[in-house]
């Protein structure tokens, strides 16, 4: 399995674990996954600069989260903007695509968007995590997709809780590192997507 893209067989192969403080089963995914479930799983992610949706289908209680970057910072041509954005829309379609395939209806979807803050080091000038919000919600609007809610930008790392079902999100802003995990682990997949080759098209079953 190519870790550096996307990968549809990554919502099947998820980090699960009994989560006590809430009493739920729950899935964490890493960055450039994503998960998608029709049970009532929390789903669980930290973010830096790099941005999650929270995506549910509330007729049909189908939902999932993603969690990715767009790979080019600052990107200063036409072809790397364009190839930076084509990342970011494949890592939308994944998740929308998966939703899909267990029955979700598009016309009834609706986010909860949250991340891009700035917490990379040496990249504070680039504006990264502004430029991955940014693209997320310019998505959603395309898309025709309402944003119910989001919790976007400034300095600090989130931890997102989702709960599909409900479709409340709980989120906690982490104003204390106690080590760099959070940084180094998006740093590490900042340079796998920059160096891995443009995502290719996927088709949405509509």
């Amino acid at each position: 399995m190519d870790f550096d893209q996307p990968d549809e067989n990554r919502s099947f192969s998820p980090n699960r674990y009994y989560d006590r403080h809430f009493g739920k089963d729950a899935v964490k995914i890493m960055p450039g996954e994503y998960y998608v479930t029709t049970e009532d799983t929390m789903i669980v992610t930290v973010l830096g600069s790099c941005v999650s949706v929270c995506l549910r289908d509330p007729v049909r209680k189908i939902g999932g989260m993603n969690h990715f970057l767009l790979p080019n910072d600052g990107a200063s041509t036409i072809s790397s903007v364009s190839e930076s954005a084509r990342y970011g829309v494949f890592a939308m379609e994944l998740l929308i695509n998966q939703m899909l395939k267990l029955g979700a209806d598009k016309r009834c979807m609706e986010a909860k968007v949250f991340g891009g803050g700035n917490v990379l080091k040496g990249f504070t000038a680039l504006n990264v995590g502004e430029r991955n919000a940014e693209f997320v919600l310019d998505y959603l609007h395309t898309e025709h997709i309402p944003v119910l809610a989001s919790d976007l930008l400034e300095r600090y790392p989130r931890k997102v809780y989702f709960f599909p079902w409900t479709g409340e999100v709980k989120v906690k802003k982490i104003k204390s590192l106690h080590n760099n995990t959070i940084i180094d682990r998006e740093s590490e997949y900042r340079m796998r997507v920059r160096q891995a080759p443009t995502a290719g098209d996927v088709d949405l079953f509509l």
